[in-house]
């Protein structure tokens, strides 16, 4: 089911988080956080919204990073329902696409709740004080193929903006993806 994620509350602060990694660390939120900002994303492994865009959004990821913008991900989904999501599976799919950011398991949920994330792709950008300043789509071509040749990025835009002004990008489109899923 296709879900868009909401409008950014200005007010949000980035909660706290400490999960484990598919990489066997855990990973905390001001461990992972750069001094110029914070993109938080959710995301799994079966949503083929994701999966179109996981390769363009690992580009961008090394982007910000090399701007001081600090990236990790999160699944949050229901592993009983949705085994291919799981923990083993979530570790495959880090190492098969050479993720460049930490691949975090929410399995409470509670970090997802507390994010407020609807969908997967769902992004928070927070800008270096940990208040939210983007919460849109990476780009406008969702599962369709990106040209190669100037290629919009609202993301990475929307981020890079961050550490020069604190403000908010006038135009922020939700992004759209599957559900996240529920217990």
């Amino acid at each position: 089911m296709q879900t868009p994620s909401h409008q950014p509350d200005p007010d949000l602060l980035a909660p706290d988080f400490r999960l484990p990694a598919t990489d066997g660390s855990t990973v905390a939120r001001d461990t992972v956080r750069g001094p110029h900002g914070l993109l938080v994303m959710f995301l799994c492994n079966h949503c083929p919204y994701v999966q179109a865009v996981i390769d363009r959004l690992n580009d961008d990821c090394r982007e910000l990073q090399s701007r001081g913008i600090g990236c990790v991900a999160i699944m949050s989904n229901d592993t009983v329902q949705y085994p291919a999501d799981a923990f083993p599976h979530m570790q495959e799919f880090a190492e098969q696409h050479r993720l460049c950011f930490p691949y975090l398991y929410d399995e409470s949920q509670a970090v997802a709740r507390a994010y407020a994330a609807v969908c997967t792709p769902d992004f928070f950008g927070f800008n270096r004080d940990l208040q939210l300043r983007y919460r849109g789509r990476l780009d406008p071509y969702g599962i369709r193929p990106a040209p190669a040749q100037g290629r919009q990025r609202e993301l990475v835009d929307a981020m890079v903006s961050l550490v020069h002004s604190d403000a908010v990008p006038p135009t922020q489109s939700p992004s759209i993806g599957c559900s996240i899923k529920w217990r």
